[in-house]
């Protein structure tokens, strides 16, 4: 089945500039931008600019220059927010969801990065 994206959701909204957001990077394909609710002192999110709904989705569908851009740009604002573990920084996750289990909000693919404070486990141990 093929991906149905809504033209509607609040980041295409933003790429329209219908609704402002705090900028950290912009470029050709990608934009990166502060978190209006964040959960660590650090928390941006990164949305490529074309209609794409999951990470799963945009590297399927996606030109290579748009994946590109995409994964330079995430390089950049971790620079940018001096997190690079390799470069001084103390470390960040990187996050993606997508779809229900995934617990997607917004249907238009993006990735958090947060950092600034130690992130705890990723997820809950199940006991088996």
């Amino acid at each position: 089945m093929p991906y149905t994206y809504d033209p509607q959701n609040i980041f295409a909204r933003i790429l329209r500039g219908e609704i402002p957001n705090r900028t950290v990077l912009e470029t050709v394909h990608t934009l990166a931008f502060h978190d209006i609710s964040p959960q660590a002192p650090v928390h941006v999110l990164v949305i490529p600019k074309g209609a794409y709904v999951t990470y799963d989705h945009f590297a399927r569908d996606a030109s290579d220059a748009e994946i590109a851009d995409f994964h330079r740009t995430v390089a950049k604002v971790c620079a940018l927010l001096g997190i690079q573990p390799g470069e001084g920084g103390e470390g960040f996750r990187a996050i993606t969801n997508a779809g229900e289990h995934g617990v997607q909000e917004v249907p238009h693919f993006h990735l958090h990065i947060l950092g600034g404070r130690p992130m705890g486990r990723m997820v809950a141990r199940v006991s088996e």
